[in-house]
């Protein structure tokens, strides 16, 4: 019988022995793997949130402290459901996320960074932005705190006292306790030093619920701490090794009970939170080891506000040799400690781990430099493209209709925002879709990219007009008119004096009697275009009297005539002839005594018809680049192709059917040089002649009042790259109430936010990406360019022989 009970034991032992290993083989190695497998699929987020005094987006008022602290409470408590069944949590282990606030060893600003497993991501971003609906999650690459040649230390967290007690939270602080938790860090050095608090939560599984309870239940009773905390087992032993009297449980009864309500209530209280097992490290690295000592100590320091006198107490233990090298593992690939694992509630993380609040006063803590809003729901699906809105991770491309255009696309934004590469890509398409469009470049390189997008069958609708091209110019004749409207004739000299006044500010530099000779000699001259239509007339009409007298015979307008006959030729003192001649002249020979200038101004008649080329959708554009023309010659002859698109847009009033107007679209960047307060009259009325325009600058003080009321009053779409300060206060009115002045301060380069025109509703504002600009081919380039010199440019040599005539004649 014996032989039979020690065979039957010892099968029993070897039974158990091979479950044991059959346990560890099947289910604790893999597991283990797992571990490992799982901390390198984890998805790291950059967890950004404004700091601004404006109420974020999508909520009404500025959060408190305590609030942000409480919304972190919920937070921490909706990723409690991050649970799994009984048999994946054998087999794996239980989901873990993972909130990190770091100072990278080259960097100056703690950062707020949170990891967890690829599958959990998007519960993750839709719960954390349910709570912080301004908060940017992005995906970031892994930081390195680690100097490179210098030593590391850190410490692990443990509770003082049983788990049932609770820290001090912030219930009772009275103050935000991330203040003084960021404040250490600001003593590391900007380059070397770096450091990182890492906390690893789940979920807990242990049932502390109804312990706290009892406990709770027994200090109410009149037990003492430490036995209401020790549990059932305590008091059944208790029970079998001493047997109370009838008289001694009568005195016990009646002796008077001191119930600590205070401590029952708090652990009441944290009994009754969603709990979590916590791992929390402090790792810091640094040149010596003596230096990390020093900063170990002040971030432990950070802690101690979270001691509860009646409560708890975190403890850290600093580690060393083969301890400090496993924690530094568990520390890289985010593992829960094998050393210790805390049960803390929710309320108890939120106090010590929460996000920076809008008017957190750290300087040190990395903020969102500019939010991000949703795009519209009625996003157009075609049109031409603008970029791709980019929100909490999706991406959606943003359209404009042909429609939308017309009521015109504002842009603006400091030089190197991504204002050029916006205009590029939205001419591209319009390029290679076949549409009419001028590009107004006052720089020269946008031109040369765009040279190389022009289709090959489209060369012929190349029209390039290079100023700097001496040897085929074209001819721009500002005073040339279509003779079947001779009211255009008004119009032109009211345009050519606006763009002298713009020029040489006629206000301070003119007056009255230069503008009614200015007027009357390029009335005069107009007249008869026969015997001479140019700027060089304007100045032979004032100069020379048998060209006067001879214009004057041409001439059936019987005011001109007056003015010359009757007041000009015998007024006297300071507004006689004879004085204002070469007051008048002096402002044309700036342009006529140009070498460049003279041979495009002076020709008879323009070599581009304007008219012609937005009926038919020609391709025109414009180098007007400073280097070889000067500011002054460049804004001339800016400002006399914008007018003269002008006046081409509005003689389509012979169109009856405004349908029949081609959309012609004209881009202008840095549209202040070329413009006149006519632009008001573009952005007014233009739309129902098919002027569609595109115009950008950089600052809103480029502009004078009336252009920018006109601007502001008028454009259908708004795009704002960053602005200066001095822009910031205005360009908010403009998209709030959804960004604010720190938003438009600090978005990134080729980012913008936009108010789209929407099937003529204009949108509520939302960011936008641009995309890069494409290559173009070269050869292209070449073969539009000699193409249009030899159809619209003339041999200098034929005109400069033309002028002498003419001037001579």
């Amino acid at each position: 019988m014996s032989e039979i009970f020690i065979a039957s034991f010892f099968v029993f032992i070897f039974a158990i022995l091979f479950c044991a290993v059959l346990f560890y083989i099947l289910i604790l190695r893999p597991r283990k793997r797992y571990e490992l497998s799982g901390a390198l699929d984890l998805v790291l987020y950059r967890i950004l949130l404004p700091q601004e005094e404006n109420p974020p987006a999508g909520e009404t008022k500025k959060r408190e402290p305590k609030e942000i602290m409480v919304a972190m409470e919920q937070f921490y408590s909706a990723l409690g459901a991050l649970r799994v069944g009984w048999l994946h949590r054998l087999r794996f282990g239980s989901p873990a996320v993972i909130f990190e606030a770091a100072l990278p060893h080259i960097g100056e600003e703690v950062v707020f960074y949170s990891a967890l497993p690829r599958i959990y991501a998007q519960f993750f971003a839709s719960q954390l932005h349910s709570f912080f609906p301004s908060a940017q999650i992005e995906v970031s690459h892994d930081y390195n705190i680690f100097h490179p040649s210098g030593a590391s230390a850190g410490a692990v967290a443990f509770l003082n006292k049983s788990p049932l007690l609770s820290l001090r939270t912030y219930n009772e602080l009275g103050h935000d306790p991330l203040a003084a938790i960021t404040s250490a860090f600001a003593k590391l050095k900007r380059e070397g030093d770096g450091a990182s608090i890492q906390i690893v939560m789940r979920p807990t599984r242990r049932p502390l619920y109804a312990r706290g309870k009892e406990a709770a239940r027994r200090l109410r009773s009149g037990q003492m701490l430490k036995d209401a905390l020790g549990g059932f087992g305590r008091e059944f032993v208790k029970s079998i090794a001493y047997k109370s009297t009838p008289q001694e449980i009568q005195q016990q009864a009646a002796r008077p009970k001191a119930v600590d309500e205070e401590t029952a209530k708090q652990i009441e209280t944290k009994a009754s939170r969603p709990a979590f097992d916590v791992t929390i490290r402090l790792v810091v690295s640094a040149q010596t080891p003596e230096e990390c000592s020093a900063i170990l100590q002040g971030l432990k320091a950070a802690f101690q506000q979270f001691d509860n006198p009646q409560g708890n107490e975190l403890v850290f233990e600093e580690l060393g040799g083969r301890a400090l090298e496993g924690l530094l593992y568990e520390f890289s690939f985010r593992l829960f400690s094998r050393a210790g694992l805390l049960y803390l509630s929710a309320s108890e993380l939120a106090s010590i781990f929460h996000f920076p609040y809008a008017g957190f006063a750290q300087p040190n803590v990395q903020y969102l430099k500019a939010r991000e809003a949703p795009p519209p729901v009625n996003l157009p699906e075609g049109g031409i493209r603008l970029g791709k809105s980019v929100y909490r991770g999706e991406e959606r491309d943003v359209y404009i209709t042909e429609d939308d255009r017309r009521r015109h696309v504002y842009i603006i934004g400091q030089t190197g925002t991504g204002k050029s590469a916006l205009l590029k890509e939205m001419a591209r398409q319009d390029i290679q879709a076949g549409r009419g469009m001028c590009f107004i470049d006052p720089h020269g390189d946008t031109i040369d990219t765009l040279m190389g997008f022009i289709p090959r069958e489209r060369i012929e609708d190349v029209i390039y007009i290079d100023p700097g091209d001496t040897e085929r110019p074209v001819g721009l004749n500002f005073l040339e008119y279509d003779i079947r409207y001779p009211e255009q004739k008004s119009l032109v000299v009211n345009e050519l004096f606006d763009i002298f006044n713009k020029l040489f500010n006629m206000s301070v530099a003119g007056g009255p009697m230069f503008e009614q000779y200015f007027r009357n000699a390029t009335m005069l001259v107009m007249e008869d275009p026969q015997s001479g239509n140019t700027l060089l007339e304007v100045g032979r009409v004032l100069a020379d009297k048998q060209f006067r007298d001879y214009k004057l015979s041409r001439s059936s307008n019987i005011v001109v005539n007056m003015f010359w006959q009757k007041i000009a030729e015998k007024a006297g003192g300071e507004a006689s002839l004879q004085n204002m001649v070469p007051y008048v002249t002096s402002k044309f020979d700036t342009f006529l005594a140009n070498e460049i200038m003279r041979p495009i101004i002076a020709q008879e008649r323009s070599t581009i018809r304007f008219r012609e080329a937005m009926d038919s959708g020609k391709i025109l554009l414009i180098n007007l680049s400073k280097g070889r023309l000067g500011e002054l010659n460049s804004a001339l002859l800016g400002l006399i192709i914008v007018g003269k698109i002008l006046i081409a847009a509005l003689s389509r009033v012979d169109i009856k059917d405004e349908a029949g107007r081609r959309d012609f679209y004209l881009y202008i960047d840095e549209f202040q040089n070329v413009t006149t307060k006519s632009i008001a009259t573009i952005l007014s009325e233009a739309r129902k002649y098919r002027l569609d325009l595109i115009i950008a600058h950089q600052f809103l003080g480029q502009l004078e009042d009336a252009i920018k009321k006109a601007v502001f009053g008028n454009a259908g779409s708004m795009v704002a790259f960053r602005v200066g300060s001095d822009d910031g206060e205005f360009m908010a009115k403009q998209f709030s109430p959804v960004f604010g002045e720190r938003d438009l301060l600090n978005i990134d380069n080729y980012n913008a936010y936009v108010k789209l025109l929407i099937h003529g509703t204009t949108s509520r504002a939302f960011n936008m990406k641009t995309y890069p600009p494409a290559k173009g081919d070269l050869k292209i380039r070449e073969d539009a360019i000699k193409f249009s010199r030899l159809t619209y440019g003339r041999s200098r040599a034929e005109l400069e022989e033309e002028i002498r005539r003419r001037y001579h004649a």
